[in-house]
């Protein structure tokens, strides 16, 4: 049996997704599985070299990588009047800012200079930025994943909440991560993939207390509760199927990003459906 290499983070949402695969509940065709976990920037740059057969990235590094993945239009997470957000010790102008963000390729950081005019991005693995902003080792810092929930614990404040802003500004859902198929696969292993992993998060769905446990081994010491809000956050009916809605989203960040130089051009979006 041939492998099947996924690539995904080590994070609640993402396992939890990935649970039925990973406890073979269901199958992804005649493959062996080989699960990548790595944090989404890793993931980003690992898909520059075409390495993995499936892999979560950031919405941001698509543009980058249209020619060798397709998006599938399960996997994705979206944020609904929320997502990233900007914390420091204390309140003050962002303009101009030492600002540390979770890497260059994130959705995040394409966020931030979408909706600031100038600051100084400081690059920094996802879970370093937090401990950054309390030691006073950087002025502020832009947070993903659980730290969007538990940041109040440390004493900081939310200078910006960038999934706020996005749904102000457009009325849409905010994509924020995609899960990709490799281009030279070919249709059918597209479809297979896709069917999937639709039926890994509807089993997660069906499971709901299983999956939960599963994903907690991934939550860096959060409790249950912030588990299960974290991942009802980023894993819902949207995950389940982008939909128009979400291509819309998509096609809107990208055109913001070509309006602040962020990319160059509107990149294809090709959507296994």
């Amino acid at each position: 049996m041939e492998t099947f290499r996924i690539g995904h983070s080590p994070d609640p949402d993402d396992a939890f997704m990935y649970y039925a695969i990973a406890h073979d509940k269901v199958a992804v065709g005649d493959r062996k599985v080989v699960h990548v976990l790595e944090e989404i920037e890793s993931l980003n740059k690992r898909a520059l070299t075409e390495e993995l057969e499936c892999t979560a990235i950031s919405a941001a590094a698509y543009p980058l990588l249209a020619d060798k993945y397709r998006i599938m239009s399960t996997g994705a997470s979206i944020g609904r009047n929320y997502g990233p957000i900007i914390v420091a010790n204390k309140a003050f102008d962002l303009q101009g800012a030492r600002i540390a963000i979770p890497g260059l390729h994130t959705t995040a950081y394409l966020l931030a200079q979408i909706y600031i005019p100038d600051f100084i991005p400081v690059p920094m693995k996802f879970d370093e930025v937090l401990p950054a902003v309390k030691d006073g080792q950087i002025e502020a810092g832009l947070i993903i994943h659980e730290g969007q929930i538990t940041y109040e614990e440390d004493n900081l404040v939310n200078l910006m909440d960038l999934g706020v802003k996005w749904y102000n500004d457009t009325n849409l859902p905010l994509p924020l991560g995609l899960d990709m198929i490799r281009r030279d696969l070919g249709e059918s292993w597209a479809q297979t993939m896709q069917t999937a992993l639709r039926d890994s998060i509807q089993y997660a769905f069906d499971h709901e207390d299983d999956a939960i446990k599963y994903a907690m081994s991934f939550g860096r010491g959060i409790d249950p509760e912030t588990c299960k809000t974290f991942v009802k956050m980023y894993v819902n009916e949207d995950t389940l199927d982008l939909g128009t809605e979400g291509i819309q989203a998509l096609t809107t960040l990208y055109e913001k990003a070509i309006e602040v130089g962020a990319i160059a051009e509107m990149p294809p979006l090709d959507v296994v459906q």
